[in-house]
């Protein structure tokens, strides 16, 4: 069926009209903060006991704007006669929000999830200099960082957190068994203590009778005093 001529028309009007008819509804910001989305890019936050100084997200970001210094230190070896390591020490990390345009790479290729989005955009500065977040202030928007959403309950656990309860499951078994040894250790002991004390209770009554057999004997192989040697 050809559609009716001006349809489209008519249904363009028809929603300019509901929407005329509807109250109009002004957001009063600041007074009232907005609901974002979940995912908004706001500023990103910074958790640098995360940071190793691989330098990716500095090499990645299209704008150059994260500046990133860092030394080596020299760490002792773990046991004696191993190699010494050596490890990058952060210095500074900072990102300059004039230059960023929120596109995200240095959070998406972040290798051990030392950066994050936070919701939070007012930051504003008169100075544009003041837009160069250093370390400090890229670890304080971490405490505005939103949880992460919940896995699907279908969904596969996370291998991090297999291996932790994986982990935590072998100590407690380990744990298991020395109480269990521990508690047979004492067994034994106690029912070796309760043989012994029953032995010695065993060897006292049999001491008199002895005596007694000692004495009789005794008694019978002395010369009667009266009748003479028998």
């Amino acid at each position: 069926m050809p559609p009716i001529p001006g349809s489209g028309l008519a249904k363009g009007l028809a929603v300019t009209l509901r929407t005329m008819t509807r109250k109009t509804v002004t957001a009063q910001y600041p007074d009232t903060q907005p609901e974002l989305p979940p995912r908004s890019r706001g500023v990103i936050g910074l958790f640098e006991e995360n940071c190793t100084v691989c330098m990716l997200c500095a090499r990645e970001c299209p704008d150059w704007c994260i500046y990133i210094d860092s030394h080596k230190e020299t760490s002792p070896p773990a046991a004696p006669g191993g190699r010494e390591r050596s490890r990058n020490v952060l210095d500074r990390f900072a990102i300059d929000f004039s230059l960023c345009m929120y596109c995200g790479i240095c959070i998406e290729v972040c290798p051990f999830d030392a950066l994050f989005w936070s919701p939070e955009f007012e930051y504003a500065e008169t100075d544009i200099h003041e837009l160069t977040h250093e370390r400090d202030k890229l670890r304080e928007w971490m405490w505005t960082v939103p949880e992460p959403p919940a896995l699907d309950p279908g969904a596969e656990e996370p291998k991090e957190i297999a291996a932790a309860r994986k982990a935590a499951d072998k100590l407690a078994a380990q744990r298991a068994q020395e109480q269990r040894e521990q508690q047979l250790m004492q067994e034994k002991q106690e029912k070796q203590q309760e043989q012994q004390e029953q032995q010695e209770q065993q060897e006292q009554p049999e001491q008199p009778e002895k005596q007694e057999k000692q004495e009789k004997q005794e008694q019978q192989d002395q010369p009667d005093e009266k009748g003479g040697t028998p």
